[in-house]
């Protein structure tokens, strides 16, 4: 870990970023979708960064598999566009999570199972507040800065390559909300075996009175309960 990522918590390393401000609605969101993006190519289940891939994929989809290309690209084209498929689903229900609830916890588990992973990632946002745009930091630059930490903390450096496999997400959200595409999995533990990476997000500095109290301050936390998205992403190499 370099220089500047932070010391290591139980269960694994962690990097903490820390905003001057609290973060335009609808941020967490986004850092919970790029953050997986990120994971997914760093460990080998995405042959390209995602936008990258999407644009491909989408530009083979409309030339056609043309006639004479070789079997297997046509299969991993097959594979790339069912995973894009899903991925994209998976945003726009992770945005009506978001939505709909608090979420002070997201889980990318790699490998293995949902009760015992080969790694698992936890996005924290108990510290994290957003507030009205007028106020608020910009989306934008705030996930630079997440990147950076990332980057120098150069968490992914020192892993072993791992297989092509699959990739599940739960979030953590209250019972209550009203979700219905995630399955709520209500004696859920996360999982203490595994290579575990923990990325926390807060907010430092004045943050103004139109803003949503850190969320680690908000009550009854005993009411939130874990939510599992009803799909397996699956990785592929070319």
């Amino acid at each position: 870990m370099g220089p500047q990522g932070d010391t290591s918590v139980p269960g694994g390393p962690a990097v903490a970023v820390a905003f001057p401000g609290a973060v335009c609605r609808g941020s967490g969101y986004r850092f919970a979708c790029e953050l997986l993006k990120h994971v997914l190519h760093q460990r080998n289940q995405l042959p390209l960064p995602y936008e990258q891939l999407a644009f491909f994929c989408r530009r083979a989809a409309q030339d056609g598999n043309g006639i004479g290309k070789p079997h297997s690209l046509g299969l991993a084209s097959r594979k790339c566009q069912q995973l894009l498929v899903e991925l994209e689903g998976l945003f726009q229900h992770l945005e009506v999570m978001f939505s709909l609830t608090l979420v002070p916890r997201v889980l990318f588990l790699l490998g293995g199972n949902v009760m015992n992973p080969k790694e698992l990632y936890e996005l924290n946002l108990e510290g994290f507040c957003e507030g009205s745009a007028e106020e608020s930091l910009e989306t934008a630059p705030c996930v630079r800065q997440l990147f950076h930490r990332l980057f120098v903390a150069d968490i992914f450096s020192d892993l072993k390559a791992l297989p092509v496999t699959s990739t599940l997400v739960l979030v953590q959200g209250h019972r209550d909300c009203g979700v219905e595409w995630f399955r709520p999995k209500l004696n859920y533990q996360v999982p203490t075996r595994g290579r575990k990476l923990t990325v926390k997000l807060s907010c430092d500095g004045d943050l103004h009175v139109t803003a949503s109290p850190p969320q680690h301050t908000v009550p009854a936390w005993e009411d939130y309960v874990w939510f599992q998205a009803p799909v397996t992403l699956k990785g592929f190499s070319e």
